[in-house]
């Protein structure tokens, strides 16, 4: 499975934005997707998931509520909608597939991932 991130870019406090995550092959409805993010010099941290048929999601507490992740299995495509983005979460946002889980060794293919920054 190949994977490419789009979609990140600068926004102000408050905003939002909507990344997308494209796949190659067959299999992309038996993976579980995930969206992680990393700022340099910290770990990747998980953000959401969402199950291969899509009828399970899961988020980091920061991001309930205001975070949004679904899947359309005809277009292999992941997309993550954020809202109500806070300047603390610029970062480098990855998506990755492999089985369900909020680990990081749980996918086993990852995208390239995308910038998005927060400005106060």
């Amino acid at each position: 499975v190949q994977l490419q991130a789009s979609g990140g870019g600068l926004v102000q406090a408050g905003g939002s934005l909507r990344l997308s995550c494209a796949a190659s092959g067959r299999t992309f409805s038996t993976y579980s997707m995930g969206w992680f993010r990393q700022t340099p010099g910290t770990e990747r941290e998980f953000v959401a998931a969402i199950s291969g048929s899509g009828n399970s999601t899961y988020y980091a507490d920061p991001v309930k509520g205001r975070f949004t992740i679904s899947r359309d299995n005809t277009k292999i495509t992941v997309y993550l909608q954020m809202n109500s983005l806070k300047p603390e979460e610029t970062a480098v946002y990855y998506c990755a597939a492999g089985v369900w889980g909020r680990g990081i060794r749980r996918y086993d293919y990852w995208g390239q991932g995308t910038q998005v920054t927060v400005s106060s």
